[in-house]
């Protein structure tokens, strides 16, 4: 446990994301302090991480080499904020996605904090420019945006303001490195990340297939499921170019045309309109009725897929 000598993490806000954030920095021996304005929403908030890092131990699926007992001692609640920060060397912000709120957050911590701690936001579509702007430790701030849920998605976002100090990002990197993540470096802003533009071209040209009737709703999934998303699991869309052909070069030479060719018929931006709502809509509440209980249920399914494949792929990783 001798992380958290170096100074603690503070984690602003008891939602699921701030509550899976206290989880792995706990998960790697941090000491945790979880801030929110009301003293129940921290008592539900640290109630319901004891049961999740209980099950997690049950099914042996707990990250790091402390017990859930051991990592549960290293997270406690506060209501007041100045006690909260004191000593911190990382803040991770997790209120809602709302700017106003998130600015008068930061603006706040601006004025208490010292020139070491990074702050740091887990936003995943405010831009640092605006979520950071007038802020005095602006050089210490920085969007560390995770992948819902993070517990089994390691991937973070590291998305800098145009004053952030590489040191910010350099030390950052290494602390999610440190607690199991996966960071990527965003070299600078841009709307929407990259994990959800990526995500956003999928869903657009997804919606398009089904409205023009090419594949129904749930085949369209399936493509995703069964095809595309079996492989990107394990490698990026650009590998799986080097590796379809003998090589990146030989890819680009022998598909490029085949590629422009039929990116031209891509048509706009989709309205995403009312009669493909609707039928897209009736297709999954088919699969899955969209009553709390089967959602909850199959978010459970998803969950536990996604932490088989996570202890899948780190027993694949290549040394």
């Amino acid at each position: 446990m001798a992380s958290s000598a170096a100074g603690g993490v503070v984690i602003v806000g008891s939602g699921l994301i701030g509550r899976s954030w206290a989880m792995l920095f706990a998960s790697g021996g941090f000491k945790v302090k979880l801030y929110d304005i009301e003293q129940e929403q921290i008592t539900n908030a640290l109630e319901n991480i004891r049961k999740e890092l209980k099950m997690l131990e049950q099914s042996d699926s707990l990250k790091g080499s402390l017990s859930a007992e051991q990592q549960l001692s290293l997270i406690s609640g506060c209501s007041n904020i100045a006690e909260a920060v004191e000593g911190a060397m990382h803040i991770q912000e997790c209120v809602p996605e709302n700017l106003d709120l998130k600015k008068k957050i930061f603006a706040q911590l601006d004025r208490i904090v010292d020139d070491r701690v990074i702050l740091s936001s887990s936003t995943s579509c405010l831009m640092p420019s605006k979520l950071f702007a007038g802020l005095v430790h602006v050089k210490q701030c920085i969007v560390a945006h995770p992948v819902n849920p993070p517990y089994y998605v390691p991937l973070v976002e590291l998305v800098p303001h145009p004053e952030t100090a590489p040191a910010t990002m350099d030390r950052t990197h290494a602390l999610m490195k440190k607690i199991g993540q996966s960071p990527v470096r965003v070299l600078k802003e841009i709307d929407g990340f990259v994990l959800n533009r990526l995500q956003y071209a999928i869903i657009s040209e997804a919606w398009r297939l089904v409205e023009e009737g090419v594949v129904t709703p749930c085949d369209l999934d399936l493509v995703m499921s069964d095809g595309l998303g079996m492989r990107y699991a394990f490698i990026g869309p650009l590998e799986t170019m080097h590796l379809n052909a003998e090589g990146f070069l030989s890819y680009c030479d022998r598909y490029s045309e085949g590629m422009n060719r039929v990116l031209k018929t891509f048509g706009p931006v989709p309205e995403f309109s009312r009669a493909t709502v609707e039928k897209v809509h009736q297709a999954m509440r088919m699969k899955v009725p969209d009553d709390p209980g089967h959602l909850a249920a199959r978010r459970q399914w998803r969950d536990d897929c996604l932490m088989r494949l996570a202890k899948l792929k780190s027993q694949l990783q290549p040394q």
